[in-house]
């Protein structure tokens, strides 16, 4: 694979909750218009990780992390705010979690946070969301309508939608299929390799399976380390380290 633009440029980056170590030294670089993958056992640093690529962990007490992190050569700890990183680096969540407001309501509410107020520029964005979404057509009748009447796997695509509404640049999923149907996870999967022609995805993955589908590089953490990392058709086929093995082999996890 020819390696592309470097988006993230991760380097030393040690994590503290308090006195737990949760990520030790780790260093990457990732991909402009690539599916990066993050696979491990549960409590392995994944979702930690995923969260310091968009500073979620700001939020969070007794947080201590060392190191840095470039987004397109910035320093995102020390040269960027942290909401202006969010808005071009947007989230999409575990559960669903839809705004207890109408379809049209959720896509907008990042737009009409930078200040458009016009119907008609409204419309567009709701209308080119969710069509990258790959909702449009089953939810164009249905924009007024509360999103917490959508089913499961249709919450989940209206989040990405809600995402994809303020023009991110990279968007992060922590396991975003987990809660969802095997025919909804399909969508998302497929939605998924769509969108990184304009964005660049990282996403936290149980499913070693979901992670070979549709990820172009793979990342390997366990206890807080980042074992391996590599073109995930070769890491699957010939890892280079036992614990990778193991691991994707079903030996534990």
């Amino acid at each position: 694979m020819s390696e592309g633009n470097v988006k993230f440029d991760v380097r030393d980056i040690n994590l503290h909750y308090g006195a737990f170590h949760a990520l030790k030294d780790v260093n990457m670089k990732i991909y402009e218009h690539e599916i990066t993958a993050l696979i491990g056992p549960s409590g392995c640093g994944k979702s930690t990780f995923l969260k310091t690529l968009n500073r979620m962990n700001d939020f969070v007490n007794n947080v201590k992390i060392d190191g840095a992190i470039h987004m397109d050569g910035k320093d995102i700890y020390r040269d960027m705010d942290g909401i202006e990183l969010r808005y071009k680096v947007g989230m999409v969540f575990q559960q669903p979690n839809p705004f207890p407001k109408s379809v049209y309501d959720n896509v907008a509410y990042g737009p009409r946070i930078f200040g458009i107020r016009k119907k008609a520029q409204l419309d567009d964005i709701v209308e080119r969301s969710l069509r990258q979404a790959a909702i449009w057509d089953e939810l164009k009748d249905r924009l007024k309508k509360s999103a917490l009447d959508l089913s499961g796997g249709q919450q989940q695509r209206l989040c990405i939608a809600r995402t994809l509404a303020v023009n991110p640049e990279v968007i992060l999923m922590d396991e975003p299929t987990s809660a969802l149907d095997p025919i909804s996870t399909s969508k998302i999967e497929e939605l998924a390799m769509n969108l990184k022609k304009d964005y660049t995805i990282v996403i936290v993955t149980h499913n070693m399976q979901q992670a070979s589908r549709i990820s172009d590089r793979t990342a390997f953490f366990l206890l807080g380390e980042m074992i391996e990392y590599g073109e995930t058709q070769e890491l699957f086929a010939r890892p280079k380290d036992p614990r990778t093995e193991s691991y994707i082999t079903g030996r534990f996890g």
